[in-house]
């Protein structure tokens, strides 16, 4: 639910740093229904990251909060996150990539000031061949990141824009001001 005058101020207070903050260009953000029955109250946003104007990958990021309070939570907002991408297939089974992507996460939170406890989440990573009637399309492989944290401040500002810093990795865009290579290459032969 989107806050009311009956929300409670840390409440508003969190949604405002959220609605307030920009990512990069190549993340587009949009306000979507929160899940109701997790929490008392509730916010969520959806983003999708285009490469060269194709997806790449997309998120939701889930505000709940509960005035009460939550001992898992180990406080009384809580950010949770869906994000999944597409993987070049060589990718794919890399056993050091769940532990690369869950530094997405914790970095891009700690390189923005997001000051965080009770963090936790899986990465999966999967790889698809299509056979029979549903053959034709080559292999696929994706990349999913479910993960949980709880702000210890409720200007979540910082923690928007590390979950954007998260969503870019996943994605495999290159840092902000930094033009990757191929897109160098594409950019002269034109």
């Amino acid at each position: 639910m989107a806050p009311t005058p009956t929300a409670p101020e840390a409440f508003t207070r969190a949604v405002d740093g959220l609605r307030a903050a920009a990512p990069r260009a190549e993340i587009l953000l949009e306000e979507i229904a929160p899940p109701q029955r997790l929490a008392p109250f509730g916010f969520a946003l959806s983003a999708t990251v285009l490469r060269d104007g194709d997806e790449v990958a997309s998120g939701r990021l889930i505000l709940l909060h509960d005035p009460a309070g939550h001992d898992a939570w180990r406080g009384n907002l809580r950010l949770v996150t869906l994000v999944t991408a597409e993987l070049e297939a060589d990718l794919a089974g890399d056993p050091l990539l769940p532990a690369v992507a869950w530094t997405w996460l914790t970095d891009g939170l700690d390189q923005h000031g997001a000051a965080y406890t009770a963090i936790g989440g899986t990465i999966t990573q999967t790889a698809s061949t299509r056979f029979g009637e549903l053959a034709g399309p080559p292999p696929t492989a994706d990349l999913e990141i479910r993960a949980s944290w709880t702000p210890t401040s409720d200007d979540l500002g910082a923690h928007l824009h590390g979950w954007c810093g998260m969503l870019a990795s996943t994605a495999g865009l290159p840092p902000p001001g930094v033009t990757a290579l191929a897109d160098r290459h594409r950019a002269n032969a034109g």
